[in-house]
């Protein structure tokens, strides 16, 4: 993975700003991280900024049922295209940030660690083997659910609002470029313990598939973020304050607190 890149949003004496992620620090550029960057040389260290989300997606997707493992165990046919939801932009927190319950609810709160695809370009109607050409990288992502929402009206199942909090969309801390995602393991660590360790290259649509198969479906713009869905291991976080970190080795770790 020599030649992967890691890029990073920050947040430094009140000034936001991005660069790529190297082992000396943060090597600041200026431009647009999909666009043009442009190294300005100056170098900051890790400790010294706060981390945001590595972008700000216009939209989430959010995919179901996309591995072989899950849909085995749940006895549930493989689907014939992709099956999603849009999850709300405001969802969206920073690595590290404490999630809290909404007020008003009291049910069951999941994680699912996921690998997230981030957008390049604007891309409509592409072809499979075009859509790296439109991946800008992959990142860390944790589908935070209120599950007892799901399916309490039994008229509509309510994935929108049950994935749309606020706080429940954190990723990150990077976007890495350059490397392959059917490689890559997806783990997820509650509380200390390892809850989820699944292969990507378990999903029944890759990642290519479906930026090409979403894009014929909406256009999708630099930024946008897909989360490409869960595999077995999906669990409660029960604990007053629950630990969850989701880490794929070549990318990185993201760690956030649910807080009951």
């Amino acid at each position: 993975m020599a030649n992967v890149t890691r890029w990073v949003r920050f947040r430094h004496h009140d000034k936001i700003g991005f660069g790529q992620l190297t082992p000396s620090g943060i090597s600041v550029h200026e431009g647009d991280m999909f666009g043009d960057p442009r190294p300005t040389g100056q170098m900051l260290a890790l400790d010294d900024v706060e981390l945001l989300a590595p972008t700000q997606p216009s939209k989430i997707i959010a995919l179901w049922n996309n591995f072989h493992a899950l849909a085995e165990k749940l006895k549930s046919p493989e689907p014939a295209e992709p099956l999603y939801l849009l999850k709300a932009p405001t969802s969206v927190t920073t690595p590290g940030a404490i999630i809290t319950r909404p007020l008003g609810y009291d049910g069951k709160t999941t994680y699912e660690g996921e690998l997230g695809i981030v957008i390049g370009r604007s891309c409509t109607a592409v072809a499979p083997e075009q859509a790296d050409a439109f991946i800008f990288g992959y990142t860390c992502t944790n589908d935070v659910t209120a599950a007892d929402i799901l399916n309490r009206d039994p008229t509509f199942p309510q994935w929108a609002r049950a994935k749309g909090f606020d706080g429940y969309g954190p990723f990150g801390p990077v976007i890495a470029s350059g490397l392959d995602p059917a490689s890559l393991v997806v783990r997820t660590i509650l509380n200390g313990v390892e809850r989820q360790n699944y292969p990507i290259a378990d999903m029944i649509f890759s990642a290519q598939t479906l930026v090409s198969k979403i894009s014929h479906d909406m256009t999708l713009l630099p930024g946008d973020l897909i989360c490409c869905g869960t595999s077995i291991g999906v669990g409660v976080m029960k604990e007053p304050v629950n630990t969850v970190t989701v880490a794929i080795d070549g990318i990185g770790e993201l760690t956030n607190e649910f807080r009951q």
